[in-house]
């Protein structure tokens, strides 16, 4: 960028305003996409200019006041502008947005390439690092940070020769616009599907939900289509596989789901084939470039695993104990269509149950061995009584409080905004009471990409200066709009569990009692623990003390009755073998895909290596045209790269941890939750999450919580 052609902006526009100031929220409805752009480029050309005056200071000895806390609040100014943009990129995906996304997303790649290699920068972190002086005035906290941007700047190739630093530098701009690739290509394609059953064809549509129907027409009259459209997107693919009795249609549909952006697209622009060769091969580049054997290797740098072999022996260990009980699970499948005339008739016997039967026997068995259906549980799960529930589980375990906010200044009507505060009434109105503030953005729409999760929009600061901000980001299915009144949106148990699951996430960004943004919340925190807390939370779904106080039925207005949730809890390991073993065929695949593929042989193929992989591990081989790995997100457009893992390491971290609650014979133990929040989610990244854990536990984790809790054992 020309730092000496100086950019002139608005410095009332919304999108700076917020950047500029600590404790301010983002007014999104004045942030347009025409008005971004100068912005991003200002605080670009800004921080450059900043960048250049601390490198240069060489003379000065680095301190952390004159050196690290300014390089940083320089920093943040511009990520807090651009985390906005790239939050819209999920959220509000339009043409207009995804234009200015992809404009600048090459001159932010370079620059953050290229701050990862400032040799001046990284001079001053290492004299900072020798000033045996300086040091001994840095509390634990800051030598960590210390420790990370060292660690940081040698991953983002500041050690390499000058010629070398260029070609790592284009390789990571390459490589943050073919995930941005390969995630538009997803969305589209999810998108670009439409199931089209005329009015006059309803018959075939026997077995669906009436709130799916009923979805399903709204989707038809905003299209002016008389009759049903149902779409890939998860609220109405998931329940139609489930439930749909027709089985083309099932086959239809999965088949849509399971090739998207794959070579059997309509336009072959969308085919993720090559870009996902492309992702490989760069990563594998990268790594090797800075001494490691491959992009496995490297991503374990900065996570509690400490060997490729460690991943690769326990995924492997897990397979083998899930195996058995896999086993036992798909045999319970097939003899019962064998045993079931009516699905005996439609798929013609055990022995011939594809992937798009799965969920629909599935369902038809659980509901014939636990004598209830998900349909029945949803209607006692409204998504306001489960929101109350989930915030009294929280208010409980912390002694905090949870109260909605009025906001204007949302991306959608929908979103809904709160607030964090400390349990003490005297302070109600105090701001130095207030923890934190969140935003929930529960519904599924076009312009939204698939998924759940959670990220931060501002980070703590200091004690008071700035309070910690979360996205929470759901995609559930909208309340339906009736001619009479709006049918509120409930939930499935599972989506329950998805609710608790990235409000953990959240909590342990917005509960932080860390003061250095670095590693405050979840910053900082190894890749595979930093899903320790949202595992954890999961957890409460799971028991009744926590279950009635969110459930009450749409129509009757009971609470859930003790006998379906046993019923539910029984039901709770149904299939967890082959469960488990769906995870560890997806885990298996990532760390191998950027471990022993060679992405540059045409030898192997992606195809190939799934298939390897669920030759060794899974029970049922899905069908040749299945491409999952061209939609597989995560490990191709999201931080989860030789990370997929994580999802599974961690659980063992959180079962073990909820342990305790259970042996303490109260699943809301206040002082236990006191102790979790002092030990985990409190002190962030501020130390490694091994000896959080130790702190929180007295020991290091074991695998058999883990193995108790899914039934495997």
């Amino acid at each position: 960028m020309n730092t000496n052609l100086q950019i002139e902006i608005d410095k009332n526009n919304a999108l700076y305003q917020f950047s500029q100031s600590e404790n301010c929220l983002p007014n999104f409805a004045e942030i347009t996409a025409d008005s971004v752009e100068n912005v991003i480029k200002f605080l670009l050309q800004q921080t450059t200019q900043k960048i250049q005056q601390l490198a240069d200071n060489q003379q000065t000895p680095a301190t952390w006041e004159n050196f690290v806390t300014p390089l940083n609040d320089c920093l943040e100014q511009l990520s807090k502008a651009w985390g906005v943009i790239s939050h819209f990129q999920g959220v509000k995906n339009t043409p207009e947005w995804r234009e200015i996304y992809n404009r600048l997303l090459p001159e932010i790649s370079i620059f953050f390439a290229e701050l990862g290699q400032n040799e001046a920068l990284f001079l001053q972190y290492k004299n900072l690092e020798k000033n045996n002086q300086q040091r001994q005035q840095l509390n634990a906290t800051q030598l960590k940070i210390l420790n990370n941007e060292l660690t940081e700047f040698r991953l983002g190739g500041a050690d390499l020769p000058e010629n070398q630093k260029i070609q790592f530098k284009q390789i990571s701009q390459k490589l943050s616009e073919l995930t941005t690739k390969f995630a538009e290509n997803v969305l589209d394609e999810t998108n670009e599907f439409l199931l089209k059953i005329p009015r006059e064809n309803q018959n075939s549509l026997q077995g669906l939900p009436e709130n799916l129907l009923q979805l399903a027409e709204q989707n038809a009259k905003s299209q002016n289509f008389d009759g049903y459209i149902f779409t890939l997107q998860m609220p109405c693919y998931i329940p139609f596989m489930q439930y749909a009795e027709n089985r083309e249609l099932r086959k239809q549909m999965y088949f849509a789901y399971t090739t998207r952006a794959s070579e059997f697209s309509k336009n072959q622009e969308k085919n993720n084939d090559q870009i996902m060769l492309e992702i490989l091969q760069l990563r594998q580049q990268q790594a090797k470039m800075l001494g490691y054997k491959n992009f496995a290797e490297l991503s374990l740098v900065q996570k509690m695993a400490n060997s490729t072999t460690e991943v690769l022996d326990f995924l492997r260990l897990l397979a083998n104990k899930a195996k058995p009980f896999a086993l036992k699970d798909l045999q319970e499948l097939k003899d019962f269509v064998n045993q079931t005339p009516e699905l005996k008739t439609q798929i013609g016997g055990g022995e011939n149950l594809q992937s798009w039967d799965l969920a629909y026997v599935s369902e038809k068995l659980r509901q014939a061995k636990y004598a209830f259906s998900e349909l029945e549980v949803r209607n006692y799960f409204p998504i306001d009584k489960v929101l109350q529930g989930l915030f009294h589980t929280i208010e409980t375990l912390y002694n905090v409080k949870i109260i909605p906010q009025q906001n204007s200044q949302v991306w959608h009507k929908d979103v809904q905004f709160f607030k964090i505060i400390k349990n003490n009434q005297n302070l109600v109105e105090n701001s130095e009471n207030v923890l934190g503030y969140f935003y929930l953005d529960l519904y599924a729409r076009p312009e939204k990409s698939g998924g759940a999760w959670m990220n931060d929009c501002l980070s703590k600061k200091g004690e008071n200066l700035q309070k910690p901000v979360a996205y929470l980001v759901c995609n559930f299915t909208p309340p339906l709009e009736n001619e009479n009144k709006n049918q509120p949106s409930t939930l499935t148990h599972d989506e329950v569990c998805t609710l608790f699951h990235e409000t953990g996430h959240g909590l342990h960004h917005l509960l932080t009692q860390v003061a250095e943004p670095q590693v405050a919340g979840i910053n900082g925190v190894e890749w595979d623990a930093v899903e320790l807390p949202s595992q954890f939370m999961e957890n409460f779904c799971w028991e009744y003390s926590v279950i009635k106080n969110m459930s009450q039925h749409i129509q009757s207005g009971e609470t859930l009755p003790k006998d379906l949730f046993d019923k539910m809890y029984k039901a709770k390991n149904f299939q967890s073998g082959m469960q488990c073993l769906r995870q560890v065929e997806f885990a298996l695949f990532d760390f191998l895909a950027h471990c022993e593929f060679d992405p540059n042989q045409n030898q192997q193929t992606l195809q190939d290596l799934i298939k390897q992989v669920r030759k060794e591990v899974a029970v049922i081989i899905p069908p040749e045209f299945n491409r999952f790995e061209n939609g597989f997100s995560h490990i191709f457009a999201g931080g989860y790269a030789a990370g997929y893992f994580s999802y599974k390491w961690a659980e063992v971290l959180s079962a073990d941890a909820f342990e305790s609650f259970l042996e303490s014979g109260n699943a809301l133990n206040a002082e236990i939750g006191a102790k979790f929040l002092q030990e985990i989610l409190s002190v962030g990244g501020s130390r490694s999450a091994e000896q959080s854990f130790i702190a929180f536990k007295g020991r290091k984790p074991k695998i058999d919580a883990l193995l108790k809790h899914s039934g495997m054992q």
